[in-house]
């Protein structure tokens, strides 16, 4: 039940309208550029005084660049590919006849990218007929771009990803993150304070796309955060699996349904079951 590209023959299996696998690597080399071009105009807004609101409580914050980044995309995913629908964190949603759906999230990490803190990303996904199947996620500050087509492994720049070592429960360091809504924050605050005895450490980066592709990439051995959104975590998630890891949405759920939840195949499924022990997903 868990999505790792591998074993999961619902997840393998090509979806209705991937005929080729040169398809699907157009779809990938057209992420990476959307991503690579909203990253800069992010990079260029971030330089000019920033008029900062809140949306759904005084920490969820968005931004004049947000907003310009998602335009970015919307523009050039219209322009490009007209019949293909779109889903932005920002309102950026139009439908689309092609079977192709994209997932852009302009500024994953936007406290972060007010505060001048260099942990947040461009996320840019593919979906066909409802399975992401390409992924970008580039980081503005130090231009790194994560990058994966399902079936064809999960990269940064050229270098391929294998995901984190192999370590116990006990050594393992473990990223994660909060919500907005004060009393879920306090459940989920929780959840990880009897967490945090049993594993080696934990972070709290900022950025779910940030966080996935760091599973990806063996900065962390393991992450788990629970209500996000699509945008959020689709272009992160198969990065992560394309790269060997395992991504679940616990007790045989998909990723997403409440939570992401991401490991090495030597650690998942005791972190998996831990986190249910403990309830992570329990908090919405």
């Amino acid at each position: 039940m868990w999505c790792d590209g591998r074993v999961n023959e619902d997840v393998a299996r090509p979806a209705a309208g991937a005929s080729t696998t040169a398809d699907v690597g157009r779809l990938g080399g057209f992420a990476v550029e959307l991503a690579e071009g909203a990253a800069e105009v992010v990079r260029r807004g971030a330089d000019r005084a920033l008029a900062t609101t809140s949306k759904s409580t005084s920490t969820d914050l968005v931004t004049e660049v947000d907003r310009a980044s998602e335009r970015w995309l919307v523009d050039r995913i219209r322009e490009r590919r007209p019949d293909d629908a779109v889903l932005g964190e920002e309102g950026g949603e139009r439908p689309g006849s092609s079977g192709v759906r994209w997932l852009v999230d302009p500024i994953d990490g936007t406290v972060n990218f007010v505060l001048g803190i260099p942990a947040y990303a461009v996320s840019v996904a593919a979906e066909i007929d409802g399975e992401v199947v390409a992924a970008a996620v580039c980081n503005p500050v130090t231009g790194e771009v994560f990058r994966a087509t399902r079936g064809s492994g999960a990269w940064l720049g050229e270098q391929r990803l294998h995901g984190p070592r192999a370590v116990p429960l006990e050594r393992a360091v473990v990223g994660t993150g909060f919500g907005y809504d004060r009393e879920r924050r306090d459940r989920q605050g929780r959840v990880a304070a009897r967490l945090l005895p049993l594993v080696a450490d934990l972070r709290r980066i900022g950025s779910a796309a940030l966080d996935l592709c760091a599973v990806a990439s063996g900065r962390l051995d393991a992450y788990f955060e629970a209500g996000l959104n699509e945008w959020d975590y689709a272009a992160g998630a198969l990065i992560a699996a394309e790269a060997g890891c395992v991504v679940t949405g616990l007790r045989g759920r998909r990723p997403g349904d409440g939570i992401v939840a991401a490991g090495g195949p030597a650690l998942a499924r005791d972190f998996f079951d831990l986190l249910e022990r403990l309830g992570a997903d329990e908090v919405l």
